[in-house]
């Protein structure tokens, strides 16, 4: 029997360890925290820091493992390159690649560098650098840890006088301390956020979404509601897949999954602005294959131990879909008493439904994706429609808070 290591425990990873062990594989989950919900569905689990990689090396070699994932679970990709290049095992990328990709600060480096749009960045460890440095900035900036995820940490400043209290946010949710300062975009439309897969090399299957913010949460750059598909322009779409494509050659990747973040700025320029080989969270893959009918979860697991990869033969995305970040309102706290949705709206659109809070947690404020309360999908008939069902969601959706 084929193991498979899936680095982290988020519930994010749930699907992914069903649809393997329903393919026959042994199941492997491994970080520091036992408790996560998705260490109870899988057939092991080893007690190691994913960001410790030859802690996590040692783990594989030991239980001589066949593959290794960090499926929607960013602090661990780094980690799940190295023990795979160590062993000889598939994955996306060299280790040295995959760190560039993950790594924002050398990441905007390498775009720079072969003539990618990107924005005008730096990034940092000394936290009194970037007041040396106020004069190189357009304002307002954002500032982000150069190794997180979900949106954790991030912020924007407006002037000088604001990059203290930005830079302290990101170096608290950087686990190597070090953070990036960029020109803010202001985006033409939205910004996207969907997953993609490459097979040899060759880029098989990418779409774009609509990804929107919730203007009034805690964190405004937290997504909420994702969407397909995009009303991004026809010809910023087609310029984003062939820089997509030339970026995948310069780094020599191979086959498998990858969570591409790309927008177009006001000032016309489409910009590639994460790329990470991972499946990305909110449920996205199992958004798409609803939509498109392609299988990327079972073709990831399939890459991942070596065995052969189905077709990937995408329809037109039959409808018009969303998925939902369902999180507290503004000024929410204390403790749920409930979350409700409209019956009828229910029946009607939605397409699936996982609430993981339950009645009495501590309601949090949305700072990031690990944040969340659930996802839900929806399924629309056309945009207008959407527009106007997600646009009064506070009257169907209703979450209670003691």
């Amino acid at each position: 029997m084929k193991k498979l290591m899936l680095l982290g425990g988020i519930r994010y990873l749930i699907p992914v360890i069903k649809r393997a062990q329903g393919m026959g594989l042994y199941v492997i989950t491994c970080d520091y925290l036992p408790d996560n919900e998705a260490h109870a569905y899988s057939d092991e689990y080893c007690n190691v820091s994913i960001i410790d990689k030859e802690s996590v090396l040692k783990c594989a070699e030991r239980l001589k493992i066949d593959g290794i994932m960090s499926f929607a679970c960013d602090p661990g990709v780094t980690t799940a390159a190295y023990v795979a290049e160590r062993m000889g095992l598939p994955f996306q990328g060299s280790y040295e690649s995959v760190k560039i990709l993950q790594d924002k600060g050398l990441f905007r480096k390498f775009l720079a560098d072969h003539h990618f749009n990107v924005p005008h960045a730096k990034s940092y460890t000394d936290i009194k650098k970037p007041f040396e440095d106020k004069d190189y900035f357009t304002w307002p900036v954002i500032v982000k840890p150069v190794d997180s995820a979900g949106s954790k940490g991030v912020s924007r400043a407006d002037s000088p006088d604001e990059l203290e209290t930005a830079v302290q946010t990101a170096v608290e949710c950087s686990p190597s301390g070090t953070f990036i300062i960029e020109d803010f975009l202001t985006f033409e439309g939205y910004h996207s956020s969907a997953d993609a897969f490459t097979i040899d090399g060759e880029l098989k299957f990418i779409t774009y979404s609509d990804q929107l913010f919730d203007t009034e949460a805690d964190n405004p750059y937290t997504p909420s509601l994702i969407i397909w598909p995009s009303t991004m322009k026809n010809q910023y779409q087609e310029i984003l897949t062939r820089e997509t494509e030339r970026l995948v050659k310069l780094l020599g990747m191979r086959t498998g999954i990858y969570n591409i973040e790309t927008c177009v700025g006001v000032d016309g320029k489409p910009y590639i602005m994460e790329v990470s080989p991972r499946g990305g969270g909110c449920k996205i893959a199992e958004l798409q294959q609803m939509a498109y009918g392609v299988d990327l979860i079972g073709n990831e697991i399939r890459k991942a131990v070596g065995l052969p990869l189905e077709k990937m033969e995408p329809e037109q995305c039959n409808g018009v879909w969303c998925a939902m970040i369902v999180h507290a309102h503004a000024g929410q706290s204390g403790k749920l008493a409930g979350i409700s949705i409209d019956p009828e709206i229910e029946k009607q659109y939605v397409r699936l439904a996982e609430i993981q809070a339950k009645e009495g947690d501590e309601v949090k404020p949305f700072t990031g994706a690990n944040r969340s309360m659930g996802d839900m999908f929806f399924r629309f008939k056309t945009r207008e429609e959407l527009d106007e069902i997600m646009g009064r969601a506070a009257q169907w959706l209703k979450i209670e808070v003691d």
